[in-house]
């Protein structure tokens, strides 16, 4: 049978977040022993019977209609990303096609991987949808993590891993000066992608190890977030460089089973582009040697 529990906590999340009067229910004098909407509310609001709702959310319904979804996230406020979202969890049949071969070691694309090589002045790195470190260039490690060794992503056991780095590794973390913003965002895209790939045992080994070893990420997964993120802009404040506002884009790469590029760049004329190219003139040999000081 199915797991339902993720479509349980899910719903239950974003009961908590609402009043009766935000999806136009009258608010009424009596003590309420729970936060948000109660489940009996909900169901008036998307024109559902209680007892269907209920069975919905406590996982006794396998197979929900489009209308039924349809009204539940208009009344529960769900913007694309959760509604996507609430779609996955609620019919996981949808998502056997996306169950995982025969385990594999993943490597990047190499024609991406030749040509992040190109980009001398942009960081550029190639992700799995896990958020694993596949490749990065010489930019790219000396940006996030020129502490450890270049060709750590050849080697899966140490590997790195983007959202594993943010919040166990201390010298990663101090690199956002926003560092709050970047583990809502980072858990919230992991919640999204952990309910596309449910059958995925290496990501639920990666959120389990990461519920063990961080309140701090425990305690955003456990609210259940979701969000899609492929651009924007991230605060870093480097060691060698200092403070930079850069802009980042993520591009799927076709064919290669979730692979994505992502590059780093800043405006021109501006204070961080010239911090990038301060980064650039300390490759000394490039992918090999990383300095420690800027003269």
């Amino acid at each position: 049978m199915p797991d339902f529990s993720e479509l349980s906590d899910f719903l239950r999340s974003r009961r908590a977040a609402l009043t009766p009067e935000e999806i136009g229910l009258p608010q009424l004098a009596e003590r309420r022993r729970v936060p948000g909407l109660r489940r009996e509310e909900v169901a008036l609001a998307a024109g559902l019977s209680v007892t269907h709702y209920t069975r919905l959310e406590q996982g006794r319904i396998q197979h929900v209609s489009d209308s039924v979804l349809d009204a539940i996230g208009r009344t529960l406020r769900l913007n694309p990303d959760e509604y996507s979202h609430l779609v996955d969890l609620a019919r996981p049949e949808t998502v056997t096609s996306r169950r995982p071969q025969a385990p594999r070691t993943p490597c990047a694309d190499q024609g991406v991987r030749q040509l992040i090589d190109t980009f001398t002045d942009t960081p550029a790195l190639v992700l799995d949808r896990r958020n694993d470190v596949l490749a990065w260039n010489a930019m790219g490690h000396l940006l996030l993590a020129m502490h450890l060794d270049f060709d750590a992503p050849e080697h899966p056991a140490r590997r790195p891993n983007l959202t594993r780095m943010l919040f166990l590794d201390e010298r990663n973390r101090d690199l956002y000066p926003r560092w709050h913003d970047e583990a809502q965002l980072a858990v919230a895209s992991l919640r999204l992608i952990a309910g596309r790939y449910p059958h995925d045992k290496q990501l639920a080994a990666l959120v389990g190890e990461l519920i063990m070893n961080s309140e701090e990420f425990a305690k955003r997964w456990a609210r259940h977030p979701v969000r899609t993120c492929v651009a924007g802009i991230k605060e870093i404040d480097h060691p060698l460089v200092g403070p930079m506002e850069l802009s980042f884009q993520s591009l799927l790469v076709p064919g290669a089973a979730g692979q994505r590029l992502i590059a780093y760049t800043a405006r021109v004329g501006t204070s961080s582009e010239a911090g990038l190219r301060l980064l650039s003139s300390t490759i000394r040999v490039p992918n090999t040697s990383i300095p420690t000081a800027v003269d």
